[in-house]
């Protein structure tokens, strides 16, 4: 937390009457904090979509892969979260602070329920720092402005976007978003990210209705994209191996890859 205190009005926001993405995720991938009516509309997409909870536990094999190949074999110190989620097991700073305790961590979300468990559960270690923003993904100006409270931007930072930027609709907007926040990053950084797709080849047909349920039932609004567009996030950007992939499918261990409808990257700032 920048200042360790819940911001006023974070109380007010959290609405436990409607399904939430951040608490049905986390009922995806198995865990406890969520509530019934994440429940029920997370089993609801579930039924339509069934390889939704794959894309859930995919993703999140996907950062603990992207975080240490980043920490162990280029020597990144520095991670900007953007659209934390509830923390879970092997979250960004427990990865990053085991390979190199003095890795510095800012965690990025506007949801208020996050906000509550990360500051109890997203603890690093004495050598390294964990901060915490509640700030939007819509307003990169401010996250910059926070994170450089904690983070130096003179030194090279891995910008972590997983599955965030599929909950700003407008693509030249969330492009924008991407350049805005990969300009302030010196030369050396990494752009991590992963996003939905309704590409053929990877199977993303289904996530169109089930979207359009999820858009009706629950909130934030998300929207998934071809290829092509979120290729284009990475404009300016070095893609290091093996390309832009389904998630489940990068740098995975022979045997374990999975092919899901959620593309994933990292690539570098010259």
């Amino acid at each position: 937390m920048s200042d360790g205190h819940t911001p006023s009005g974070g109380s007010a926001r959290l609405n436990t009457g409607v399904a939430h993405n951040a608490r049905v995720w986390n009922y995806w991938i198995g865990g406890k904090d969520n509530y019934e009516v994440d429940q029920r509309i997370g089993e609801h997409v579930a039924g339509m979509f069934p390889v939704i909870r794959d894309i859930a536990r995919a993703d999140r094999d996907f950062l603990g892969r992207a975080v240490s190949f980043l920490a162990g074999e280029h020597g990144v110190r520095q991670f900007l979260d953007i659209g934390t989620g509830l923390p879970t097991a092997d979250n960004t700073h427990e990865i990053a602070q085991r390979l190199a305790p003095d890795s510095r961590i800012v965690y990025v979300d506007n949801d208020p329920i996050v906000l509550v468990h990360a500051r109890t559960l997203l603890t690093g270690t004495h050598d390294g720092v964990t901060a915490y923003i509640d700030a939007d993904v819509h307003d990169p100006d401010a996250i910059l402005e926070r994170a450089g409270h904690t983070l130096d931007f003179t030194r090279p930072v891995a910008v972590m976007m997983l599955g965030i930027l599929n909950f700003v609709l407008d693509v030249d907007k969330a492009r924008d978003i991407v350049r805005r926040v990969m300009a302030a990053m010196p030369s050396g950084s990494f752009l991590v990210l992963t996003h939905p797709t309704f590409d053929d080849e990877l199977g993303g047909a289904g996530q169109v209705p089930a979207m359009k349920f999820w858009n009706e039932n629950a909130t934030p609004p998300i929207t998934a994209r071809s290829g092509a567009d979120i290729a284009a996030f990475f404009e300016g950007l070095e893609m290091l191996e093996p390309g832009m992939v389904s998630c489940g499918q990068w740098r995975a261990e022979p045997g374990s890859a999975v092919l899901v409808p959620q593309y994933g990257a990292v690539a570098v700032k010259p």
